[in-house]
């Protein structure tokens, strides 16, 4: 598929401001939170456990993460965007962790930002997801391009963010969405790696997860409200007064993260599920586990240890990992099956 180089420009010119708004602005949700602070850890004064021997290994999508974290999907297509990618690829790899790559739209149009997204040199052991807009499966790209991104980053599997409200409020926005589940259900049907549906910090409702499931999916990102708004982001970026109002007035749209995870895997008990959407610590990472995410996910906590150096970002890693360590030692747990079943979060109101 040939694209207009306006396109591509285009393109590049938003993925450049959506790291500089992220890195400068305030996006967060105003009111909306994540809920996670609606749950807190019963204390245990006597673990019975060696804190250096707690385990905190998983298995997702049938590839082993020494521990359940997800660099979330970010950035791509701008010098900027490759120094960041390189150095989240390198922490990655370092800590075993998995990570995504923001939506690879703009190597269809522009292949020679192709690098900018190619990390799998860097990091060749770890879960790698591609990533590109399910909408775009309404504009002219098919499972050729998709084929295409996997092949590009050498990934496990498919991401397909939906975002209602981004391209609402993005002035070069596509918002049409009609149809769009069945063209799912087609791809996932005909590509060789699983898909993961993803929103963007919106969330996902148990009821809308299982219909992305009986259409294919593998598996789900529910990426609640409660972190970076979106609408924000494209409100800023907008030049018009319309779009602009519309930001501000959709700022804090959505379900709120812990209420997505209970939702989605009260919905769908075996889904491989991956929680993002204002997880700012490895306390909140460990509480959407026992609530039942399999891997948690964090996105601009890494963009701005990964834009200030990798030793950050790794520093970043690091402190994630004894966090979630901490609070599996502080309430018994010796492995992840137990932070999940023994009960030991509670739900204040």
């Amino acid at each position: 598929m040939n694209l207009p180089l306006t396109s591509a420009s285009q393109t590049q010119t938003r993925k450049a401001d959506h790291i500089r708004i992220c890195l400068e602005e305030d996006v967060q949700f105003r009111e909306t939170t994540s809920g996670l602070e609606n749950y807190r850890f019963a204390h245990c004064c006597l673990p019975e456990l060696d804190r250096g021997q707690i385990d905190l290994t998983s298995t997702f999508l049938g590839k082993k993460l020494a521990v359940p974290l997800l660099i979330s999907s970010m950035t791509g297509g701008t010098e900027l965007a490759q120094t960041i990618n390189y150095r989240l690829a390198d922490v990655a790899q370092e800590y075993k962790l998995a990570m995504g790559v923001g939506s690879q739209r703009i190597i269809v149009e522009n292949p020679q930002l192709a690098p900018t997204f190619a990390v799998r040199r860097r990091a060749p052991d770890i879960l790698l997801f591609a990533n590109i807009g399910a909408v775009q499966l309404n504009y002219n790209y098919g499972l050729e391009e998709c084929q295409k991104i996997i092949d590009i980053l050498e990934a496990d599997a498919l991401i397909l963010h939906l975002n209602p409200l981004q391209e609402c409020v993005q002035t070069e926005g596509d918002t049409n969405f009609k149809g769009l589940l069945d063209k799912i259900a087609k791809l996932c049907d005909k590509l060789p790696v699983p898909v993961i549906a993803k929103e963007v910090g919106n969330g996902i409702s148990g009821k809308m997860a299982q219909k992305l499931l009986a259409a294919g999916v593998s598996a789900i990102d529910i990426a609640g409200a409660g972190g970076t708004s979106w609408a924000k982001i494209e409100g800023e970026r907008a030049k018009d007064s319309k779009q602009r109002r519309l930001g501000a007035t959709f700022a804090d749209w959505g379900i709120p993260t812990a209420e997505c995870v209970v939702s989605t895997r009260a919905a769908a008990p075996d889904v491989p599920l991956i929680a993002s959407g204002g997880l700012q610590n490895g306390l909140d990472a460990a509480k959407t586990l026992a609530l039942g995410a399999d891997v948690a996910g964090l996105a601009r906590p890494f963009l701005q240890a990964a834009a200030q150096s990798e030793s950050a970002a790794a520093l970043l890693a690091e402190v994630l990992i004894a966090e979630i360590a901490t609070v599996m030692f502080c309430t018994g747990c010796a492995n992840l099956d137990e932070l999940k079943h023994s009960g030991v979060l509670e739900r204040l109101r």
